[in-house]
């Protein structure tokens, strides 16, 4: 049978070649992660080194013959393994650590001949086609021999005094650091997806069709399928004169010429009209030099039998644009029409950054689209486009216009050929253009002490999940927020406005080691906050979510009437076998039903428990028993909102009538018991401006209020998770009192 009349039904119609997904292993933070494209544009995003950028280096490392790997490019765990090696006594060819990047293609008919090399076997019917790169030693023994002959030649002395300077190699990796270029290579490899798992993992004691190196040609399979080009963040721009580095949008736009647009060679009425102008330049110079060259002729030079001089105009049509012309931007006038006339014109020095960059990327996509065309040779049918972090410079609609409109820059591709975009970004306007499912969340892996090492979330796993309504309300959400939750290392779920408003406060005053954490905050009300758990657990997202009790009548008290969360049967919480109103309490702890089952739950329980993975990322806090003293009685007594709870844990400072504009002082609280004094303090919260109150605690300067404890219990749980325990406690005094 011809290896080309294979049967197509494992791919998906219609679909061009393009790259299905990569894994990488070894490389940086990306210890072992697979990564799934989009056919179109796929968005990197995740908090700050989270290994954004060794996804898009590891292109950059195996496909660009200019860039040369190094040993830090290892993961920092395979430097104690290169260490650890013993010559004597182990194996360099099983043993030594190596970077593997598998590229999975999606192939289609029109492209199927370009593929032969990589097909697995003459049985192929149309599974994604793996291309494996391999950064391994050239020749073991020969490392090994060349490394022990470096240890010898080092001539040590007899003793070395402690902590004294030691010669050149210390250990293997100390020798890799000068030596990996001649001791390492990438080898190519064919891989059969007949025998991977679901997830395109080699099967354990699978071994790949050996191709060879790039030095036999197997790296040539690589570039004749894709070409990858970079639009890396430091661009350069300059709205002022161009120093060093920088560089205006006219010199850009020179070189996109020189390359790109209609050659002026080929264009008579062009040429025509330099040829006039240098003809009339040329007259002009001959007249305004004379007197100047006459003189220089009297004083004997060039001599009788040199040739004499003249200054002549030559223009060099590919330079033009570089050394004459500019752009420059047009100003309206008041009436909206654009006159031509040089008044209205500006340098485009004279506008902004942030639309020099949407130019400066637009014009740097199209040069590389044209490149990929121009290609000498059989150009590949794949051009992967990487751009890093575009919103630079760029405000929020300009971030949101080039998402949206990136892929409309570049024209219908031909049959057979395809581009493909990855953005990292750290943008959340660049995500409310966005669905979920071209979304690739970078996060640090939390398990045991993995604290370099990165996991990569497939947002359109989740997308496709079956919880539709919920999945539609959580992006909608998203959209509408702008919400950092991709970028964060931990969320905060709260209640309302009165907990954003015044987390800030007390994180600033009571744990300012936080501070050095990027938190998002999000309003999402005791009703809606279930609704994020699927989304969190599958980011595996450290999340705190503060709530209320919202403590209501038992339902033998509330008649035949739905039991509702605004408060139409809520009651104190030491009502008899009261019950929460409040979804969330609800959702997450099925099992509880009474205020009093809920105040005696032990914080250790106060963690959601997650489906067949035990104790998730997800902790709950709400109010809890506080010593209440009011005159001769002091009681332990739960607020069922936030604003109770302050008040009865500041009692004394809430009652003072120097604090009345905080809205928690009761008419002649001095006469009553604490339990009346409590009733009153419930019915005022119910009626409650809360954001007057939060607004007011904001601005009043005593500080000798404190937060709810159920708060202050929350956030030592945050600060425990995400700090390591040498810096949670080195900015900052004692938190609890």
């Amino acid at each position: 049978m011809n290896l080309l009349e294979v049967n197509s039904e494992g791919r998906t119609p219609g679909v061009r070649m393009h790259i299905k997904s990569f894994r990488v292993e070894n490389f940086r933070r990306l210890k072992n992660v697979r990564v799934d494209l989009d056919n179109k544009t796929t968005i990197f995003v995740g908090a700050n080194n989270s290994g954004k950028t060794s996804a898009t280096h590891v292109f950059q490392r195996f496909l660009d013959p200019k860039v040369r790997f190094q040993i830090y490019d290892f993961t920092a765990d395979c430097w104690d393994v290169f260490n650890s090696f013993d010559p004597a006594k182990g194996n360099a060819e099983t043993d030594l650590p190596k970077i593997y990047f598998d590229l999975w293609f999606e192939v289609d008919d029109e492209n199927m001949h370009r593929v032969v090399d990589l097909l697995p076997g003459l049985d192929w019917n149309g599974e994604p086609v793996g291309l494996r790169m391999v950064y391994a030693p050239r020749d073991p023994a020969t490392l090994m021999a060349n490394y022990l002959k470096s240890r010898n030649d080092r001539r040590l002395p007899v003793t070395i005094p402690a902590g004294a300077y030691q010669p050149w190699p210390l250990n293997l990796t100390d020798y890799l650091t000068k030596r990996l270029t001649n001791e390492y290579e990438i080898k190519y490899y064919v891989l059969d997806a007949r025998k991977c798992d679901t997830q395109l993992m080699p099967e354990v004691g699978y071994d790949p069709f050996y191709l060879g190196t790039n030095a036999s040609g197997a790296g040539a399979l690589v570039s004749a399928l894709l070409k990858v080009d970079f639009l890396n963040a430091q661009r350069h721009l300059t709205d002022a004169e161009s120093h060093g580095r920088a560089e205006d949008l006219s010199r850009r736009l020179s070189r996109y010429y020189q390359r790109n647009l209609q050659k002026f060679e080929t264009d008579l009425d062009a040429l025509s009209a330099i040829a006039n102008s240098e003809s009339a330049l040329n007259e002009h110079f001959a007249q305004a030099f004379d007197s100047i060259l006459k003189s220089i002729e009297h004083l004997g030079y060039p001599g009788a039998n040199n040739a004499g001089l003249v200054v002549k105009a030559s223009f060099n049509v590919q330079n033009m644009l570089s050394t004459s012309a500019r752009v420059h931007y047009m100003l309206p006038t008041t009436n909206g029409i654009t006159l031509p006339d040089s008044s209205q014109f500006l340098p485009d020095q004279y506008n902004g950054l942030g639309f020099k960059n949407l130019i400066y990327m637009a014009v740097e996509i199209l040069d590389f689209h044209h490149a990929w065309e121009e290609t000498e040779g059989q150009r590949p049918p794949v051009h992967l486009i990487m751009i890093e972090e575009p919103e630079a410079h760029l405000h929020a609609q300009l971030q949101q216009v080039f998402i949206r409109r990136v892929f409309e820059l570049l024209p219908e591709p031909k049959p057979g050929f395809h581009t493909q975009m990855v953005v990292t970004t750290h943008s959340s306007h660049i995500l409310y253009e966005s669905s979920f499912q071209p979304i690739r969340y970078f996060c640090r892996d939390r398990s045991g002490q993995a604290v370099h090492r990165s996991e990569v979330k497939n947002l359109s796993v989740f997308y496709n999940g079956e919880q539709k309504a919920t999945r539609d309300f959580l992006q909608q959400y998203l959209k509408l927020t702008h919400c950092d939750l991709f970028f964060a290392d931990a969320a905060v779920l709260v209640e309302g406005n009165v907990e954003r408003l015044l987390l800030p406060l007390i994180i600033e005053r009571k744990f300012p080691a936080l501070k050095a954490c990027h938190l998002t905050i999000l309003e999402v009300g005791g009703a809606f906050a279930h609704k994020f758990q699927e989304l969190l657990e599958f980011l595996d997202i450290t999340t705190l979510a503060i709530t209320d009790l919202d403590s209501s009548e038992p339902p033998e008290k509330q008649g035949a009437e739905k039991n509702d969360s605004d408060g139409g049967h809520a009651c104190r919480t030491t009502v008899p076998r009261a019950v929460t109103s409040n979804e969330t309490l609800k959702h997450w702890f099925p099992k509880l039903t009474t205020i009093e089952e809920f105040l005696n739950l032990p914080d250790g329980e106060k963690v959601v428990q997650c489906d067949g993975r035990g104790s998730g990322n997800i902790r709950v806090t709400y109010q809890t028993r506080r010593l209440a003293a009011w005159g001769a009685d002091a009681v332990e007594l739960a607020g069922r909102t936030l604003e109770e709870a302050f008040a009865l844990e500041n009692l004394a400072w809430t009652q003072d009538p120097s604090k009345k504009s905080i809205g928690l002082s009761i008419a002649k609280s001095s006469q009553m018991t604490l339990d009346e004094l409590h009733d009153a303090l419930f019915k005022r919260v119910r009626n409650l401006d809360k954001t007057r109150f939060a607004l007011g605690l904001i601005a009043e300067q005593d500080t000798a209020w404190r937060p709810p404890q159920y708060i202050m219990d929350g956030l030592e749980w945050l600060r425990e998770h995400l700090l390591p325990q040498s810096l949670q406690h080195s900015t900052e005094g004692k938190d609890k009192e």
